[in-house]
């Protein structure tokens, strides 16, 4: 079986829970997941699947799937599941080109008998359960650390400050005051991520791992005694390694991006992400109990 879910850091964390309950209903597939080698460090040493394919119909072909479930969506994931060669081609009916498809997946409501929003991690695992895997609870993401931290010397907290978009990033400044007070209030070294195109600038003062591949992000923060960041890919990192999790939200959708199974404060001003205090960023620290 292939699943294509070629991006981005976010939707391939939470694509593992529904790749652990086909795995253990079906112990007996071998699953190959298709994703960008940007993402592949996602399902590293992930024991529910086989294989890591490049996204290439070529690639595909050779791997020689009876079913292909396009988890992405976009048009070249449809590309590549009409040229899979699956003799099923399974993707959700609200998908585009729709003709691609001989197994057209419901609505996750309609899946799971309910009318509310539901989380991405839920929506992902409702195809599972259309498929023929009994409905059951949604696990915590999975992921495998694959090796220790790069930072051997003390407890910290990971701090991610950026974003894709202003207004889904809280100001850098109130990131700092907030590292400085981990720092002497909790006694927990403050650790910034980014990517090599992130300006790390305003966080000179503190440890900064940027531009760093994925797999050691994914190390450093599986070993953090907390996280605090933006609605990004790196808090449904942190929450699949259960560490407590405070996550600033501006423009997105809380109920569909939260930190999934893991103790959480998700922060969130009607005004806009700018008017989350750093008040508001201490207290959800102090509810976490996270100290030292």
């Amino acid at each position: 079986m292939a699943i294509l879910r070629l991006r981005s850091l976010g939707d391939c964390v939470l694509t593992t829970p529904a790749l652990h309950l086909l795995k253990s209903h079906r112990p007996d597939l071998r699953i190959g997941v298709a994703v960008e080698s940007r993402f592949a460090a996602v399902y590293e040493g992930n024991p529910d699947v086989a294989e890591i394919l490049p996204p290439e119909a070529a690639v595909l072909r050779r791997f020689r799937p009876a079913l292909c479930l396009n988890l992405h969506g976009g048009t070249r994931s449809t590309w590549l599941t009409a040229l899979s060669g699956a003799r099923y081609r399974a993707g959700f009916q609200h998908y585009r080109f729709g003709g691609v498809y001989n197994l057209c997946i419901p609505r996750a409501q309609e899946i799971l008998g309910v009318e509310r929003r539901v989380h991405t991690a839920e929506h992902l695992a409702a195809a599972m359960f259309y498929l023929g895997v009994p409905q059951a609870e949604v696990p915590r993401a999975r992921l495998a650390a694959g090796g220790p931290s790069p930072i051997t010397t003390g407890p910290y907290a990971v701090l991610h400050p950026f974003a894709s978009h202003p207004e889904k990033t809280w100001p850098a400044e109130r990131f700092a005051a907030l590292a400085r007070w981990l720092e002497n209030a909790c006694g927990l070294r403050a650790v910034f991520t980014g990517t090599g195109a992130d300006n790390c600038g305003p966080f000179a003062d503190f440890t900064c791992v940027a531009g760093r591949p994925l797999g050691e992000t994914i190390r450093l923060i599986a070993g953090a005694a907390l996280f605090v960041g933006n609605d990004s890919g790196p808090a449904h990192v942190a929450a699949a390694f259960g560490l407590p999790v405070v996550v600033i939200f501006g423009a997105s959708d809380r109920e569909v991006w939260a930190p999934w199974r893991t103790p959480a404060a998700v922060l969130h001003a009607p005004a806009g992400i700018a008017a989350v205090t750093l008040d508001d960023a201490r207290q959800a620290v102090a509810q976490l109990g996270v100290t030292a």
